[in-house]
């Protein structure tokens, strides 16, 4: 078992910069294959970045690849999202999420994981 919870959500202007991180505990951290959704309302819920157990392989969602970056820290527990040239179309619910998987495989889909934090509000202003 392992419990998630998001911070670093906030307000912030278009242009911003933001870090989530995600702390985690319960069972060995490096086992899981982690992963951040978002959810605006009236839309689906949609994977922004998944990570595997090491670090080593990572998956990006067109709208953010290049100005969002997913890291993890195995010693600390943490999972990390930098959100660099925010626009106003991140504005969302952000959730971390985790699946005891040790493999190079990444996951995408919601209902790959079984365990999920409470979720953070990101808002950015125009």
């Amino acid at each position: 078992q392992v419990q998630l919870v998001e911070s670093g959500g906030g307000l912030v202007q278009a242009g911003g910069s933001l870090r989530l991180s995600c702390a985690a505990s319960g069972r060995t951290f490096s086992a899981y294959a982690m992963g951040w959704f978002r959810q605006a309302p009236g839309r689906e819920r949609e994977c922004v970045a998944a990570i595997n157990w090491s670090g080593g392989f990572t998956y990006y969602a067109d709208s953010v690849t290049g100005r969002f970056t997913i890291s993890r820290d195995n010693a600390k527990n943490t999972l990390y999202l930098q959100m660099n040239s925010l626009k106003p179309e991140d504005t969302a619910v952000y959730y971390c999420a985790a699946v005891y998987r040790r493999s190079s495989s990444v996951y995408t889909a919601d209902h790959d994981y079984n365990y999920w934090g409470q979720g953070t509000q990101v808002t950015v202003s125009s």
